[in-house]
Parts: structure tokens; sequence; C-alpha cells
């Protein structure tokens, strides 16, 4: 019952992203800011440092209340090394394509890991 309790409360989607990416996301209703002016979305631009895209990460995959983090695969292939190291269920995370850079699958870090799983 300990397991089911530490996922339940988990309802949030949280999203690094492009702005193209993340504009759309917030359309469509994502966009929270909880009680200590944390946002659950990073938008990545040229000027964006790894350091900070690594510290979003490390948060988001901390925070008890994101169930899916969303990653742009172009951004996640700046900090493939902390990607690949991630391990946990939840948050689930998922690389998604965006507007200017195509799905890989073969970058998926997931997809990866099923691969293995699978011995393919």
């Amino acid at each position: 019952m300990a397991a089911h309790m530490s996922f339940k409360d988990r309802n949030l989607l949280a999203v690094i992203g492009d702005e193209d990416s993340i504009t759309g996301l917030l359309l469509a209703g994502i966009g929270h800011v909880n009680e200590h002016q944390k946002k659950n979305f990073l938008i990545v631009d040229s000027k964006t440092q790894i350091s900070t895209i690594e510290a979003a990460f490390q948060e988001f995959t901390e925070r008890k209340d994101v169930a899916i983090l969303l990653i742009n695969q172009h951004i996640a292939e700046k900090i493939r090394p902390t990607v690949d190291r991630y391990q946990q269920a939840f948050p689930t995370l998922l690389e998604i394509p965006s507007k200017d850079h195509a799905y890989d699958p073969e970058k998926d870090s997931v997809l990866k890991r099923v691969h293995k799983l699978f011995g393919e």
C-alpha cells in the first residue's frame, strides 16, 4: 500500500522544451505554479545553459506532484548522460519531438531500455 500512496498525488505534467512546445502545452492547460512559486515547465532557447536544463530536470524528477516529465528530444540530447541515468518509474520520462526537430527513436532513452530488455 505504501507504494500506491507514493504516486497517488502525482497529478501534474512537467515540461522541458522549446518555446513552441511549451506554448502549445500551456494553451492545453498543463501550466501550474505551486505555493513556492515553482513552475512545472522550463522554456529552453539557445541562451539556456546546460546547468539550468540539468537543474530543472533534477527538480522535476524529484517533485512528488509530477507524474510525467516531457522533454523535447533535441534538448534531452544536451543532457543525455543525465537522461540515460534516470531509471525511476515516477515521474515517467517521455522524449517528444518539436516543430523544428524530428523524433529519432534511436536516441530515445526509454526505447533503448525496452530494446535492451527484450534483447534486440
